[in-house]
C-alpha cells in the first residue's frame, strides 16, 4: 500500500494560514499544508477540555467529542446576545432572580461564574434576552452546571413571544427529560452537548417568521416542570441556583462558543484548500479516503475534491440534505456519478477508487456501488491538489474532518473494507452516534 498524503488520526500541525498535511511516500514526511483563512478569532475545545480563543486564520483542532481532535471548520455565524457572560448586565432581564459572581471553573477556564438565583416566592423564575431579527430558523444555547438545582430549562421565543418551545436538562447526566410548545412552533430540535466537570450546552431551535427572538433560561425544581408563559413556575428556597455561561443566540443550527461583550459578535467562514501538488496525485488511478460529519442537512453542496484547481476534472465527495454525492469528472464529462441517503451529522467513513474503467464508493466497511463508469470510463487529469471545496473554490465543506487520505494506486477490496471499517465495537457505536438498546 503506497500511501501518498495523510491528514488527521491524532496527528496534527497547524500554524497561521495553513493546516498542514503531511507526505509520508517512502517514510519521508514532507508538509504539504492547506491554504486556511478565517479573518475573525474563533474557539475551540482543546485537549484540556477548556473553550480556548483562536486567532484570525489559524485551523482549529477541536477536541469536543474525540481524544483525536477533527479539523473544524464552520460558516459564518454570529452570536447576538450582546454579553454571553455577564448575566448580572442589565441587558438580560431577571424575573425573581438574583445573580452571583461564583469561583467555579467554567467551561473556558476562567473562576468567575455567574450563578443564577430564584428568590423565595412561588412564581415563575428566570433570565431573557431578546432581539429583533429578519425570518428563519435561531437557536438559543447555554452551558449550565448544577449549583443545587438538577433541572434547567432553556427556551426560545419567536413572532414576538407568540410562539415557545423549550427543553428541560437533568444537569446530573446531561439528559433531555421533558420538552414544552406553546403557539404551534415550527421545525423544533434540541440537543444536548458534555463539556465535562459537569457541565451541559442545552441548545434549542425553532423557526421564525418576524419581530423579536427571546432566550430565556430558567432554574427547575423538577423533570417536567408546568410553565407559566415561558418560565417554569415553582417555589424557589432563595440559595440554590444553576451556574450559567456563554449564552448564544444565532440563526441556523448552534455553532462553536462566539463570546461577547456589549455588542453582537460575528465568526467568519472558514476556507482549506489546495494541498498537495502534481507530484502526489496520480491521474491513472488512486484512491480518496475521508472520515468527516457534517453539521446540519443544507440544501446547498458541500464537497471535498481532489482537482485540477476548476470543476473540469475532479474526484469529489459532498453532502446535499441527507444525501452523500460522489463523482468523477475528466474533461468536463461525468465518468462516474452516485447519490445514497445517509446520515450527514454522524462520522463517516468515505472513500472512492478510480481506475479507467474501474470505479466504486466504500462508505463504512462495505462497498456500496461498484461500476465501470459511463462516457467512456476514464480518469481526470491535471490532478494537483486535494480542497474542501469541489475544486474552483466553492461549495465549502463546513463540519468535523477526522482524518483525510489519499493513496496513489489502488487498493485491494480488503485493504479498501479495512481502510472504511470501525476498530471496534466501541469505535462504531461512539462515532456513529448510535443508541444501543439490549434486550434479554
Amino acid at each position: 500500500m503506497s500511501q501518498t498524503l495523510k491528514f488527521g488520526n491524532k496527528t496534527w500541525a497547524t500554524k497561521v494560514g495553513s493546516t498542514l498535511a503531511y507526505n509520508d511516500e517512502n517514510g519521508n514526511y514532507k508538509p504539504l499544508p492547506f491554504a486556511f483563512t478565517r479573518s475573525t478569532s474563533a474557539t475551540r475545545v482543546n485537549k484540556e477540555g477548556l473553550i480556548e480563543v483562536v486567532t484570525n486564520d489559524r485551523p482549529r483542532i477541536d477536541y469536543t467529542d474525540t481524544s483525536d481532535g477533527v479539523l473544524l471548520l464552520e460558516k459564518a455565524a454570529t452570536n447576538l446576545i450582546t454579553y454571553s457572560e455577564d448575566f448580572s448586565n442589565a441587558a438580560w432581564d431577571l424575573f425573581r432572580i438574583s445573580v452571583t459572581t461564583e469561583n467555579y471553573l467554567s467551561p473556558n477556564g476562567s473562576s468567575n461564574v455567574k450563578n443564577i438565583i430564584p428568590d423565595i416566592s412561588n412564581n415563575t423564575h428566570g433570565v431573557f434576552d431578546f432581539v429583533s431579527v429578519s425570518s428563519g430558523t435561531y437557536t438559543s444555547s447555554v452551558f449550565l452546571k448544577a449549583n443545587g438545582y438538577n433541572f434547567a430549562c432553556v427556551r426560545i421565543s419567536v413572532d414576538n413571544d407568540t410562539k415557545r418551545f423549550g427543553a428541560v436538562v437533568d444537569l446530573t447526566n446531561g439528559d433531555v427529560t421533558s420538552t414544552d410548545a406553546t403557539g404551534s412552533p415550527t421545525s423544533t430540535s434540541f440537543s444536548v452537548n458534555n463539556y465535562g466537570n459537569g457541565w451541559y450546552r442545552l441548545s434549542v431551535s425553532c423557526s421564525h417568521s418576524s419581530g423579536s427572538v427571546y432566550l430565556t433560561i430558567s432554574p427547575s425544581l423538577t423533570s417536567n416542570p408546568t410553565f407559566s408563559s415561558s418560565l417554569p413556575s415553582f417555589q424557589g428556597d432563595g440559595t440554590s441556583g444553576v451556574l450559567v455561561f456563554g449564552a448564544q443566540l444565532e440563526l441556523g443550527n448552534a455553532s462553536s462558543y462566539i463570546p461577547t461583550q456589549g455588542s453582537a459578535s460575528t465568526r467568519v467562514a472558514e476556507t482549506a484548500s489546495g494541498s498537495g501538488n502534481s507530484e502526489v496525485f496520480n491521474d491513472s488511478e488512486g484512491v480518496l479516503f475521508a472520515n468527516i460529519a457534517a453539521f446540519e442537512e443544507t440544501n446547498s453542496f458541500e464537497a471535498i475534491s481532489i482537482n485540477d484547481n476548476t470543476t473540469s476534472d475532479r474526484v469529489f465527495m459532498g453532502y446535499y440534505a441527507d444525501d452523500l454525492l460522489v463523482a468523477i469528472i475528466a474533461g468536463g464529462v461525468f465518468k462516474y456519478n452516485v447519490n445514497t441517503p445517509i446520515n450527514v451529522k454522524q462520522n463517516n467513513k468515505i472513500l472512492i477508487k478510480y481506475k479507467s474503467n474501474d470505479f466504486a464508493l466504500w462508505l463504512n466497511g462495505f462497498e456500496i456501488n461498484s461500476s465501470s463508469g459511463v462516457n467512456g470510463g476514464t480518469t481526470p487529469s491535471g490532478l494537483y491538489q486535494l480542497s474542501f471545496n469541489k475544486g474552483d473554490g466553492t461549495d465549502d465543506f463546513y463540519g468535523k474532518t477526522k482524518e483525510i487520505g489519499y493513496y496513489d494506486t489502488i487498493l485491494t477490496d480488503l485493504e479498501l473494507e479495512t481502510l472504511t471499517s470501525y476498530k471496534s465495537w466501541t469505535s462504531m457505536v461512539n462515532e456513529l452516534n448510535l443508541n444501543i438498546i439490549y434486550n434479554g
